[in-house]
């Protein structure tokens, strides 16, 4: 409430009582105006003398200030009986509050002390038999003792003297302005008082009058209100009645502040709810509202899913959820996706397997050539399947060089189980969420790539390859490899968690297939979860088998060529496989056989003459000169012999050239070698100072010649142990100026003990081995299990010598013939 409520302010601001039973309507409309007292008004009561005895009449819930016109009802006896009297009498009497105001019939010690000598302006009968009278407060006195107390309470008073301050006091007049200026703001900022008030307000010209007018109909407790009636200093009182309206106008301020902004929300919200109600009557008329149509298909097809319980509660509260937003706010779009993903994932569908073993061994080989171990896991993997129904999936790495089919054997395994295909590159991946995906907080979150390939293969069983695995990269924004050890697990994949679905997902029944070349990269932890299998390169033999059984087949059809219209020499593939090509796979030869059939193609199209076949000669037309490839280089040179090394893209050969020269018996290592190499090459000659004599040379001579040991292709950097021996016997060569023996090659690493220990990539070097023209290759005796378990097409031809002993590969290598023009080692 304000500080103002009245409904007529020149006669009273509220609804003031002695007794609770009182009607304003009643006064309103029997009574007339009092107009309020002027300052001359003012200088007359407070002349008037003060009577040494009052009657006394006690208000219980309000307190009469002087100069103030209240109505009052009154209903107790004795109170009716004062009224009476003092009405016919003086009509004068005493007023006082009491104070507690639920005490019904008070004592002379339940009253305050000072109290407001009073007028009966006018007394009323009310229709309910009650008296009504209308008093007006004149000055203030002070009860000095109860003289009588029946019929009514009747005291010996005297008069309480009011200190005013002086009329030019600008101080006094500048704090009355302020209460004036106070009032005004609180009858505009409260709602309940008519704007009337200000008038009445302008119109007081007394400084005292408008200090009591104020208290009177300011909002606070009686006990505050009787406070400031017994202070006699008007100053004072003026100055705590400016405090009391001060907080009460910032009480109001806020409060309507509080109301504002209440209203303003509802406004808003009402004005929405409005248009939207506006809107969807709209679309009803149009033929129904599509964002309601779009919800109910949701859970129509959501009640033919064959997702769990907890996933069908998930689904249900957040379509829920959807329904209540507004299709203009930011937030529905991602709630509409992510609702949408959840109906569209193949919760518990699974497409059957085939388990026709026969069929699928035909499908492989059909597609495939070679590849024998793969193929065999494969059909092993579905001959477990048909006995044992829900065996978990395999999780396979396929390991091999660029080009012998890991990727593209894919699709025949996912043709041969009957599953459905998905290949998803990791090649370069370096963000963490490309794997679980982004938590739905974040604007334009998705799903991570494995349930978004999961939703486009319609099944929660495809085969799924995950295509260089070993290049996946790393930055600040995480370690997909890390999160990829959940999805490779097949102890955890049954409850893999996506941060976008939020829901565990079973990837158990997925059948996954890593690819990589190179097992050096991949996390140890994730290479840990796999079975590795590797992927040999072909020899030319089945090279031409490829070429002939798919890759020209191909071209025909790409090229629109019929198989008629060209015809390969004999002869004509090997050539082409010789002479411009080296590599492991078979990626570079398809490209040499595009090339191949577009140039017939041109010749077709342009009506040029030309023979069906294809011979070699024309490979130069074709092709252009055959590029210039590592072969065996013969035996004419002391210190020069034939390694055998392994790369990322297969295998190949490498040249160990070592001269000496008079010197100080200094070592020169050259050609881009890395520490390891290098280390060999000093063990290498090392162990042959110590062994000397078992090649017929004198220790002192490593004192006076120097060495140089170089390996070609100086841009190509080179590194490991496996050229160990091959240095070994470079360096016996160049000192004893022995020939080395014919088309050998070898490979093995070297310890300072003598020994000869096995190296990897064996089938690769084999081929590269086979490719440069070699007959033998020298290797540890430890490595002889990997050759026999190499399949015997890719040795045949090939001579294999196994030895323990470093001084055995010297023996062995060295022949006693020595070169031409041979130098003096001394």
């Amino acid at each position: 409430m304000g500080i103002f409520t009245p409904d007529k302010l020149s006669m009273s601001d509220n609804i003031h009582t002695a007794d609770p039973l009182f009607s304003s309507e009643v006064l309103e409309n029997e009574t007339e105006l009092i107009p309020l007292i002027t300052a001359e008004d003012e200088e007359q009561m407070n002349a008037e003398t003060t009577p040494p005895e009052l009657p006394i009449l006690p208000l219980r819930n309000t307190v009469l200030f002087p100069g103030v016109v209240i109505p009052i009802t009154v209903g107790r006896d004795r109170s009716i009986r004062l009224i009476q009297d003092v009405y016919r009498g003086t009509k004068t009497l005493g007023v006082v509050s009491q104070k507690d105001g639920q005490i019904e019939e008070p004592r002379a010690e339940d009253l305050n002390r000072v109290g407001t000598i009073a007028t009966i302006i006018r007394m009323l009968r009310m229709p309910d038999g009650s008296t009504t009278a209308i008093i007006q407060g004149k000055k203030r006195f002070e009860v000095l003792e109860m003289v009588q107390l029946d019929p009514y309470f009747t005291a010996k008073v005297k008069e309480f003297e009011e200190i005013r301050p002086s009329k030019d006091d600008k101080s006094f007049h500048a704090l009355v302005s302020s209460l004036k200026d106070l009032a005004t703001d609180i009858i505009k900022h409260s709602p309940h008082i008519p704007t009337e008030a200000q008038f009445a307000l302008k119109n007081i010209d007394s400084p005292s009058f408008l200090v009591n007018f104020i208290s009177s109909n300011m909002n606070a407790e009686v006990a505050e209100k009787q406070k400031m009636l017994e202070v006699a200093d008007l100053r004072e009182r003026a100055n705590l009645l400016l405090a009391h309206l001060t907080k009460e106008l910032q009480l109001l301020q806020m409060k309507n502040e509080i109301q504002n902004k209440v209203r303003t929300e509802v406004d808003r919200q009402q004005r929405e709810y409005f248009l939207h109600q506006q809107m969807k009557t709209i679309q009803d008329e149009l033929g129904g509202n599509p964002i309601e149509q779009e919800i109910d298909e949701m859970r129509m097809k959501a009640a033919k899913k064959k997702w769990s319980r907890s996933v069908g509660e998930v689904f249900e509260k957040e379509l829920t959820k959807l329904q209540r937003m507004n299709p203009a706010g930011a937030e529905f779009s991602v709630q509409y996706n992510y609702v949408q993903l959840l109906l569209e994932l193949p919760w518990g569908e699974y497409s059957e397997d085939k388990f026709d073993l026969k069929n699928a061994q035909k499908i492989l080989d059909r597609d495939h050539f070679g590849l024998d171990k793969v193929k065999e896991r494969i059909i092993e993997h579905l001959a477990v399947l048909k006995l044992k129904k829900d065996m978990k999936a395999p999780i396979v790495l396929l390991y091999g060089p660029p080009g012998v089919g890991k990727t593209s054997l894919g699709k025949s395994m996912a043709e041969a189980l009957g599953r459905k295909y998905v290949r998803m590159s990791l090649g370069g991946l370096h963000d963490e969420s490309e794997i679980r995906g982004h938590r739905r907080t974040y604007i334009g979150a998705m799903p991570g790539r494995l349930i978004q390939s999961l939703k486009k293969a319609g099944k929660s069983n495809p085969l799924f390859i995950l295509d260089e695995i070993d290049k996946v990269g790393k930055d600040f924004h995480g370690d997909p490899a890390s999160a990829l050890l959940e999805v490779l697990d097949p102890e955890q994949n049954s409850a893999f968690h996506d941060n976008f679905v939020d829901i565990d997902y079973d990837l158990s029944r997925v059948m996954f297939v890593a690819t990589a070349n190179s097992l050096s990269t991949i996390h140890p932890a994730l290479r840990d979860r796999m079975e590795i299998i590797e992927v040999n390169g072909y020899t030319q033999e089945e090279k031409i088998q490829i070429a002939l059984r798919h890759l020209l087949p191909k071209q025909f059809a790409e090229n629109g060529v019929k198989p008629k219209q060209l015809k390969l020499a004999p002869g004509l593939l090997e050539a082409i496989i010789d002479q411009y090509t080296d590599e492991s796979g078979v990626r570079t030869l398809e490209k040499r056989i595009a090339k191949l059939v577009r140039y017939r193609a041109k010749q077709i199209a342009l009506k040029q003459k030309h023979s069906i076949t294809i011979t070699e000669a024309d490979l130069v037309k074709i092709y252009g000169p055959s590029h210039a490839r590592d072969k065996y280089q013969g035996n004419d040179v002391a210190g020069v012999v034939t390694g055998l090394a392994w790369t990322p893209t297969g295998g190949d050969i490498l040249f160990i050239e070592t001269s000496i020269t008079k010197g100080e018996g200094k070592l020169t290592l050259t050609g881009n070698l890395g520490d390891v190499m290098k280390e060999s090459a000093v063990i290498a000659l090392e162990y042959l100072k110590a062994h000397s004599s078992i090649i017929g040379l004198d220790p002192e001579v490593f004192k006076r010649w120097n060495v140089h040991v170089h390996v070609p292709e100086g841009a190509t950097p080179k590194d490991g142990p496996s050229a160990g021996i091959t240095m070994l016997t470079s360096l016996a060569s160049a000192f004893t100026q022995q020939k080395v023996r014919k088309f050998v090659a070898m490979t093995g690493e070297i310890t300072l003990r003598g020994r000869v220990l096995p190296v990897g990539g064996i089938k690769e070097k084999i081929l590269a081995a086979k490719r440069a023209g070699i007959k033998e290759i020298i290797l540890s005796t430890d490595n002889r299990k990997d050759i026999e378990d190499i399949d015997a097409r890719y040795t045949k031809g090939m001579k294999f010598t196994y030895v323990t002993e470093m001084i055995e590969v010297v023996k062995h290598a060295l022949l006693k013939e020595k070169v031409a023009d041979a130098l003096k080692v001394a």
